[in-house]
């Protein structure tokens, strides 16, 4: 791999894949609508397009073409179907950012196969439609149906990490050290994470080998919420207070009502050597903590 194109880079995991990148000294492209801004400076080149539409796309990237392309910004069968026309002649594989949601409520750990994107479907809609999980199962589905170039869809469990702007950890983090009351239906549940660092690099990993078809990451190992929140307690030395009765304003992001879990095996058994949540995860939290700390109190 040389060349890279990739469809959101400026936030979260979407930088470490192409820090990733530029360590492994593949030339990027970086399509953006250029609002976000990166701290890459001229060691990426830039493009300007609109993810959504089919003719700012192929507009944009006419005669372009790269090795891979990796999309972080995929959430509907609509976008889908505009990659798989604007990159017909770009690219000979493409690297698809999933997610433990497409297995849907499964009580059980979930494997590749219990979703089957070669089967689903299609039903072309546009992303504020549909919930997050049928517009990932449609991405999916649409790829692997209708993409004339070879196709690896990454399905992560959440990612955490100091980037995430959706602040799932920090409100636990927060909530905890504040002594304010977090709603949870199962406390026991386990859970899977992966860090953001080795999201990007898994990323690149699967591009690397050009896997196609479906594959699961996440770190080894589970956690429970309780044991999560007991992480967070002995950081920040304070009680976490939860309870059931759960509102808007205490529900936990990380709230499920049963263990949501998936297996890394086909991943592991193809060669990759998955991090233990146990030698990032802590860290983290302390992290979380020490930022926190730092917040003046209003």
């Amino acid at each position: 791999m040389k060349t890279a194109l990739v469809l959101g880079g400026t936030r979260f995991f979407g930088k470490n894949l192409v820090k990733t990148l530029l360590s492994k000294g593949v030339k990027v492209t970086l399509a953006t609508r250029g609002k976000t801004p990166d701290d890459f400076g001229d060691r990426v080149e830039r493009i300007f397009l609109d993810r959504v539409e089919k003719d700012s796309v192929i507009e944009t990237t006419r005669g372009r073409k790269w090795d891979v392309i990796f999309d972080q910004i995929c959430y509907s069968s609509h976008g889908a179907a505009v990659a798989v026309e604007a990159f017909r002649h770009s690219t000979s594989h493409y690297v698809l950012t999933s997610t433990l949601s497409v297995y849907g409520s499964l009580e059980k750990t979930c494997y590749e196969e219990d979703f089957d994107p070669y089967k689903y479907p299609i039903s072309y809609t546009r992303r504020e439609n549909i919930s997050y999980q049928e517009g990932k199962r449609q991405a999916e589905a649409v790829f692997f149906q209708k993409a004339p170039f070879s196709v690896t869809a990454v399905r992560f469990p959440i990612v955490m990490g100091k980037d995430d702007y959706t602040d799932r950890l920090r409100f636990h983090v927060e909530k905890i050290m504040h002594e304010e009351e977090i709603g949870v239906p199962a406390i026991e549940a386990e859970m899977n994470f992966i860090s953001q660092e080795e999201a990007g690099e898994f990323l690149v990993w699967c591009a690397e080998q050009k896997l196609k078809g479906p594959i699961n990451a996440c770190s080894n190992g589970t956690i429970s919420l309780k044991n999560l929140f007991s992480y967070i307690e002995q950081a920040a030395n304070k009680t976490a207070k939860t309870t059931s009765r759960l509102t808007d304003e205490n529900s936990s992001p990380y709230g499920v009502d049963h263990s949501w879990t998936m297996s890394n095996e086909k991943a592991s058994f193809w060669g990759y050597s998955f991090t233990n949540l146990q030698e990032w995860l802590p860290s983290l939290i302390k992290a979380f903590v020490e930022s926190e700390k730092k917040v003046p109190l209003s």
